[in-house]
């Protein structure tokens, strides 16, 4: 008779030879293994255990489980391309968990509600200066002090954020949130000087009695290209001009607008000036869609709203409002290649984007530090610097330039600073094994597609307002009930009741399992019906 897909009891293999009997070969041992979305996070958040807390109704707690690596959820929630779930297994059956909207959920709840961080620190007598407060430098700030050092924070600017205040435009990151969770992170006692700029490190760290400093200076400077132009119009950068708009001081664009670039920035640029009353946003860029760097939704996106993306150009020639385009073809190497055609285009206004580079001037003064040839500073494993007490992290140093990446950046640092100041090194705990998909002994069937969060559609939307809402509470919790726990036991009992001489023992909630090797015959019952791989057959030789 044929068995039911869902029926959660394992046929017996009888083809294959266990070994069991008066002599064991192998037997089983629980062990904790790497969820695959855990790894994949570059702010190093654990996120099974705050999914598992969410699923719980325990929101709280799982959201002080999230920012003891990541003290800011609700930011993250909406801006990181969340590349945890592109390595989720559940993508492997149906669509991901949406942890992003889950993490935006805790943010906004702990916000909501007036929830304060948990933490009891002995202090340290260290004191640390920050310079930049940015992602990276308010993440190393943050875990600074949870490790009981004093911490200040210089920023040249009049705000803070950096690129996720101006870089970012207020439809994907409201400023209130912003603003919120940054003051939840100097509410912990750290010190935020603003329009402090910081000419000369050495010797600001000197008179002030820094034991270490932290370099997290963001990409503010746009690179630039050298384009023939006659009577050129109005030109802008990117960076200076979402900057500008950001400070309230909107630069006329006119009716058209072309953006030369074919990142995140461009895509950013040209919806803000739709929003600001241009006509016609062009994006112009020399690759086609599958070879842009902006991402396949912020495209999408883009296209939604009105914009038009002309792919396969580049501009080889401004004269006043009329711009000469040259299209591209890309060859076997994936590299554009010029073709000799060419066309025109009206525009009143051309934006830039096409990349950023880092404001070094602030290392200048610092003897001995060491240079990238790419124009960004050299660091070691600790994240320090050729000039020992000197470290850097985010835009400043070799990596991709996300916001998510830099919160990582920014506690890596502080742990290698924190050990470097206590004389006792960092050291990175082991990593366990991670756990695939086909490792997964899945008894159940859920068929449960992932909820979609609510979205403006493009003809409603109006200004800088949030375009993407958040998650009801029972939202989170079944969004948070599709984590299958990979690696890790979530007592589902499925060891317990199918061991066939009661060798699993329950030592209660929350403790898990004991097994009885007395009793244990080695047979992989357990290990099969396990669905997280949270037990692992041992050869009794290897043991020995």
């Amino acid at each position: 008779m044929k068995k039911s897909a869902r029926d959660m009891t394992q046929p017996a293999d009888l083809q294959t030879k266990t070994g069991t009997g008066p002599i064991r070969h192998t037997h089983p041992i629980y062990q904790n293994s790497l969820p695959p979305c855990n790894q994949a996070c570059p702010a190093g958040e654990n996120i099974q255990e705050w999914l598992s807390l969410a699923q719980s109704e325990c929101y709280e707690e799982a959201w002080q489980c999230l920012i003891a690596n990541n003290p800011m959820p609700a930011v993250h929630g909406r801006v990181c391309y969340h590349p945890c779930e592109n390595a989720c297994n559940r993508k492997q059956v149906d669509q991901p968990v949406s942890i992003h909207a889950v993490e935006r959920f805790l943010g906004d709840q702990a916000l909501l509600h007036g929830w304060k961080p948990k933490f009891n620190v002995v202090p340290s007598g260290k004191k640390v200066l920050v310079i930049g407060a940015g992602p990276s430098g308010l993440s190393c700030a943050w875990q600074l002090r949870r490790l009981g050092h004093t911490v200040e924070i210089h920023e040249a600017g009049p705000m803070a954020g950096g690129m996720m205040r101006f870089g970012i435009p207020a439809y994907r990151m409201p400023r209130d949130v912003l603003d919120r969770e940054i003051q939840q992170i100097l509410d912990t006692g750290i010190t935020l000087k603003l329009n402090h700029k910081v000419d000369d490190v050495i010797k600001v760290k000197t008179e002030n009695d820094f034991d270490a400093v932290f370099l997290a200076i963001g990409a503010h400077l746009a690179k630039r290209i050298d384009i023939p132009a006659r009577e050129a119009g109005r030109i802008l950068d990117a960076v200076s001009y979402l900057s500008a708009v950001e400070r309230g001081d909107v630069p006329k664009l006119g009716r058209r607008v072309a953006i030369y670039g074919g990142g995140n920035t461009a895509m950013d640029a040209a919806r803000t000036a739709h929003r600001l009353g241009a006509e016609e946003a062009v994006i112009i860029y020399r690759r086609d869609r599958e070879h842009m760097p902006a991402h396949q939704f912020e495209a999408d996106e883009a296209l939604e709203e009105g914009v038009i993306i002309n792919w396969l150009r580049t501009i080889r020639d401004i004269d006043g409002t009329t711009l000469t385009i040259e299209e591209m073809e890309i060859d076997a190497n994936g590299r554009p290649q010029p073709t000799g055609r060419y066309e025109t285009l009206e525009a009143d206004s051309v934006i830039l984007a096409l990349g950023q580079e880092v404001d070094l001037s602030v290392i200048e003064r610092i003897s001995g530090i060491q240079l990238h040839e790419d124009g960004v500073v050299i660091v070691d494993e600790h994240m320090m610097t050729s000039v020992p007490g000197i470290f850097a992290g985010g835009d400043m140093v070799p990596s991709e330039r996300t916001v998510t990446i830099a919160t990582g950046h920014g506690k890596k640092a502080a742990r290698h600073i924190d050990g470097w100041l206590r004389g006792e090194p960092y050291q990175k705990p082991a990593i366990n094994p991670v756990v695939s998909y086909s490792e997964l002994h899945l008894w159940f069937d859920t068929d449960a597609e992932a909820t979609n969060q609510p979205i403006v559609t493009p003809e409603e939307r109006e200004g800088f307002d949030e375009i993407i809402g958040g998650l009801t509470s029972a939202q989170a919790r079944y969004e948070a009930a599709r984590c299958y726990s990979c690696g890790n036991c979530f007592e589902c009992d499925g060891c317990y009741g199918s061991c066939p001489e009661e060798a699993i023992l329950k030592l209660g909630k929350g403790l898990g399992y004991r097994i009885d090797y007395d009793k244990c015959t080695g047979c992989g019952a357990c290990y099969n019906q396990c669905p997280c791989h949270a037990i692992e057959m041992v050869s009794e030789e290897a043991q020995k």
